[in-house]
């Protein structure tokens, strides 16, 4: 089996009013993300998605686009789409980074194999290490803490057990927003907080002094990416518990956040890591080193989701029963891109036990929201 053709479909599709994010990098309306669709001379195809935003990977919907088109496409027709490794290593030699791009495309191969040999993309991957149910956490935005407070009590009576709250902007206004929500849900909810980067050094200490009676669980990406000697001296000097998220593209990443003793849990998924294959690498190297991880998000469509779904349902060290994760993104969206979308209900989202990545786009809706030059 080789591939034949790579077609490639921007798409805009907004998110619903209630659930639009604030963040310390803006403000996600709308997700314009990439979609594509990979032929074979068999007659198999497999679907991927790219769900870039610019403000963290550095990845646009157009410049993914092109990319893959451009780029990526000559170099991988007339390859085996099942060869992983090949894909991966043929990407990496035309380009750097692109992480999101290069995870659409592999993702694609993954469903492809899984369709031609009839089986789910976590059988290929090894096999369930867990049920294909998953508990999620639940994300804020950067919200007033009025709006949080009642959000956060609205999804915690909707069954959610843990909460996560964006910060990284004005710091009194963060510790205001984490403290409104803490005395909403009560004593007995988990409640972590995610900076995605947006705090220094100083910023950081301040906030995590006045939320030491919140009970945060976790810290999540309290300072820039790279920051690995101030991320080390603030998790010794605060005691608090790091989650690194922006700080772990690859496996260089990762053996710095180990090395300078950074993090005390991981945060990995597909996309952000480039692939399936070079996620499940840093997944054992965390476990190597003791570190257990956990799952971030982009907002993703059915696409994205599923692949993270089947991540999760593979890896061992995805350990998403003490640290929940995020795999809500369809459910953050006005339509779903699937005719069999993926089953989310409250804080559970289940994967579909079905041949490869296990979602079928609806190219109709597609076409109805493909962005135009």
């Amino acid at each position: 089996m080789k591939i034949t053709a790579v077609r490639v479909f921007p798409v805009c599709i907004p998110l619903k009013p209630e659930r639009r994010m604030i963040s310390a990098l803006g403000k996600h309306d709308v997700s314009p993300f990439v979609l594509i669709r990979v032929e074979t001379d068999d007659g198999v195809f497999g679907v991927g998605e790219a769900t870039v935003t610019p403000r963290w990977s550095g990845e646009t919907m157009w410049g993914a686009a092109a990319i893959i088109e451009h780029v990526f496409a000559p170099v991988l027709i007339g390859v085996d789409p099942c060869d992983h490794f090949e894909i991966d290593r043929r990407m990496d030699a035309v380009a750097v980074d692109n992480w999101f791009a290069k995870a659409a495309m592999e993702m694609a191969c993954w469903d492809i194999a899984g369709r031609a040999a009839g089986q789910p993309v976590y059988q290929l991957l090894g096999g369930a290490q867990r049920g294909l149910t998953i508990r999620n956490r639940f994300s804020l935005g950067a919200y007033t803490p009025d709006v949080a407070a009642q959000r956060a009590t609205e999804r915690v009576a909707a069954g959610f057990d843990t909460i996560k709250v964006k910060v990284g902007t004005i710091p009194e206004e963060d510790v205001a927003r984490v403290q409104a929500v803490r005395a909403a849900i009560g004593p007995n909810i988990a409640l972590t907080i995610d900076a995605n980067g947006g705090w220094n050094a100083e910023q950081a200490r301040w906030s995590l002094e006045r939320l030491a009676s919140c009970n945060v669980a976790l810290v999540e990406q309290p300072l820039p990416r790279g920051n690995y000697t101030e991320l080390r001296e603030l998790r010794r000097a605060t005691g608090c518990r790091i989650l690194a998220d922006e700080s772990c593209f690859d496996e260089v990443h990762a053996r710095e956040l180990f090395a300078h003793e950074c993090c005390d849990v991981l945060s990995l998924y597909p996309g952000k890591q480039g692939g399936l294959r070079k996620a499940m690498r840093i997944a054992k190297l965390a476990e190597d080193h003791g570190i257990p991880c956990t799952i971030g998000s982009n907002l993703e469509w059915d696409i994205g989701a599923a692949t993270m779904l089947h991540f999760i349902v593979a890896t061992k060290n995805m350990n998403v029963e003490n640290y929940p994760g995020d795999c809500l993104g369809p459910f953050y969206h006005e339509v779903s891109i699937a005719r069999n979308p993926l089953k989310i209900d409250g804080p559970f989202s289940t994967l579909h036990d079905s041949p490869g990545l296990g979602i079928d786009v609806d190219w109709d809706v597609v076409e109805r929201y493909r962005a135009k030059n």
